[in-house]
């Protein structure tokens, strides 16, 4: 029985998305909730399933193709697979026959790749095409060792090894033209729309990080084990700015049109970093949570991120961000606002410099932390609170379990 394969219904901040990969071809056999489709949007990749046991009848939708909400992309056909399907069932057991001989001959078995540009997705040739990579140098771990767009783009992103020479003539300057993903397009719109829309100003202070090393140096083992997570900075650094919120309601607001929002939840946003570009899932109710359950949803979000599994609605909202250069050993910078928040803090690289404490002259941890804020909603007086705020607690952690 055939039936339509549609792309799923796009929530309202979503306009469309992009036929990212086929997992599945036509007459490829396929088992019911196996993932047959992915479809890139500005925010998520969301993944199409099999309504039951069969194959493709048709794919109506092919890579790069944009589609719309609830739109039909494909014709699946229920129960039997076709002839196209068993005549690759047969050739894969030839070839499985034919690596177990050579194996026994003592030759090593030969993995068949992708050798011609033409049997790849329109999508996958484009790419080859814009790159100027040649589909016999990239290995293909789609299904048969099919190349895949993202296949494509790790191999550019491979660096050259250095004992091989670029084969490029002498004074030749190189470019390569990459289209941007529909992530890194929407990132980049709403990071242009942020600078050109607000009156951001950006005010820095610095924060002892020896006590809250020193605690969790103390306790990490026997808060995983009590917790099954591990104790990180950034729950630190979420607590404190949670407590910082409700003393300051205004940085925890945004602005709709003319009307000031103030929220009475808190609701703040975690940059993570993925392959795909900048994501910023959002942690619920941080005041209600305690610091097993921020460390592990930040741990839930950074592996959904690597794997592109996060969903629309775990990206949505949001009332304060924190971002952390850090990791990347940024020392010090000055983020931009994720609207329509208006305050975004900045973490970065902790580094011993030599510190005067009590006439004394002291190496200590230190971190630079940076709040960026809308002028038009937040004084200069509640930023620079907010922030001290912030980093008291940090450097007193004991205020912070005591609630003082």
């Amino acid at each position: 029985m055939a039936t339509e394969i549609k792309a799923p219904v796009f929530p309202e901040s979503v306009a469309d998305g992009t036929i990212a990969t086929w997992h599945k071809q036509v007459g490829e056999a396929v088992s019911r909730d196996e993932v047959i489709c992915d479809i890139e949007t500005d925010k998520v990749v969301l993944e199409v399933v099999a309504p039951a046991d069969g194959s493709l009848s048709a794919i109506i939708k092919n890579e790069g193709d944009t589609v719309l909400s609830n739109e039909v992309i494909a014709q699946f056909e229920e129960g039997a697979v076709s002839g196209a399907a068993q005549t690759q069932a047969v050739q894969s057991e030839e070839k499985v026959e034919q690596a177990a001989a050579q194996t026994q001959a003592g030759n090593a078995p030969v993995v068949e790749r992708a050798q011609s540009v033409s049997d790849q997705a329109p999508a996958v040739r484009k790419a080859l095409s814009e790159t100027g990579i040649a589909a016999s140098d990239v290995e293909g771990t789609g299904r048969g060792g099919r190349i895949t767009k993202e296949d494509v783009a790790n191999h550019q992103a491979k660096p050259a090894a250095s004992a091989t020479p670029l084969s490029v003539a002498v004074g030749e300057r190189v470019e390569k033209r990459v289209p941007m993903t529909r992530l890194r397009k929407r990132v980049a719109e709403r990071l242009l729309s942020a600078t050109q829309s607000t009156a951001m100003l950006t005010t820095f202070n610095e924060v002892n990080m020896k006590p809250v090393m020193e605690m969790r140096k103390q306790y990490k083992d026997a808060f995983e084990k009590r917790h099954g997570a591990r104790l990180g900075f950034m729950s630190f650094f979420v607590k404190a700015c949670t407590e910082a919120l409700k003393r300051y309601p205004a940085v925890n607001a945004s602005i709709d049109g003319d009307d000031i929002v103030y929220h009475g939840f808190y609701d703040i946003g975690v940059a993570v970093s993925s392959e795909r570009g900048l994501v910023v899932p959002v942690l619920r109710d941080t005041d209600r949570m305690n610091y097993a359950e921020v460390e592990n949803g930040i741990r839930d979000y950074a592996a959904k991120a690597r794997d592109g599994k996060l969903s629309i609605e775990e990206m949505t909202g949001g009332t304060f961000t924190i971002t952390n250069g850090g990791t990347f050993g940024s020392l010090l910078s000055t983020p931009i606002l994720n609207p329509p928040q208006t305050a975004i803090l900045g973490m970065h690289k902790i580094q011993e410099r030599p510190m005067a404490v009590n006439g004394q002259v002291e190496i200590l941890p230190m971190m630079y932390l940076a709040l960026s804020y809308d002028h038009r909603m937040i004084d200069g007086k509640e930023a620079v609170g907010f922030l001290v705020t912030v980093k008291e607690l940090l450097e007193e952690p004991a205020k912070l379990i005591l609630d003082l």
